[in-house]
């Protein structure tokens, strides 16, 4: 019976040590982390301009892992005015962002629908060089950002560093598609 406990011992021993030196040295000594919460949930977050992805997702806060130290982080949603703000992550530590954004006034109708298809979920979305949102918002049945009609540029940023552009005429009444991949 000892052997078997030992034997045991061993094997769960020798599996702690083979994951540790899987990871690469010092990777989360300099690492911290930031958590948003963020209303309305659906901001972008960029972090020293990187965008990381919404701020929230089913009205759960996200959690991104930077690298400790200063940092500079933006909020956008394009119906509230953007807020930036530093802050100073700790090693191991979570920085917690708490913001409420501002509401600007909404433009009137009549619109045309954009939708973006076959993207990553939380790809960046870019109207005219402003950042709209993240893909999984552009493609569900009543989904799509409602614009006025005319002509845009549309991107869509994958968080690999891939990115998908095209010119668009939004008409009233008419969804227009954008396929990213």
């Amino acid at each position: 019976m000892t052997s078997y406990f030992n034997r045991r011992v061993f094997i769960s021993l020798a599996a702690v040590v083979l994951l540790c030196s899987a990871l690469p040295a010092g990777a989360q000594e300099n690492q911290g982390y930031i958590r948003t919460k963020v209303g309305p949930g659906r901001t972008g977050v960029f972090v020293d301009g990187k965008y990381m992805g919404p701020a929230g997702n089913y009205k759960r806060s996200r959690k991104y892992a930077v690298s400790a130290g200063r940092h500079e982080v933006k909020l956008v949603e394009p119906r509230y005015k953007e807020k930036v703000v530093t802050v100073n992550v700790e090693a191991g530590r979570t920085t917690v962002i708490k913001e409420r954004l501002e509401s600007i006034e909404l433009a009137k109708p009549p619109f045309g629908r954009l939708k973006v298809e076959k993207a990553g979920k939380f790809d960046a979305v870019y109207i005219n060089g402003a950042y709209y949102g993240h893909a999984d918002e552009f493609n569900g049945m009543n989904q799509g950002q409602l614009l006025v009609p005319g002509e845009y540029t549309v991107r869509v940023d994958d968080r690999d560093g891939g990115s998908h552009q095209e010119k668009i005429t939004i008409t009233a009444h008419k969804i227009t598609h954008v396929f990213a991949k």
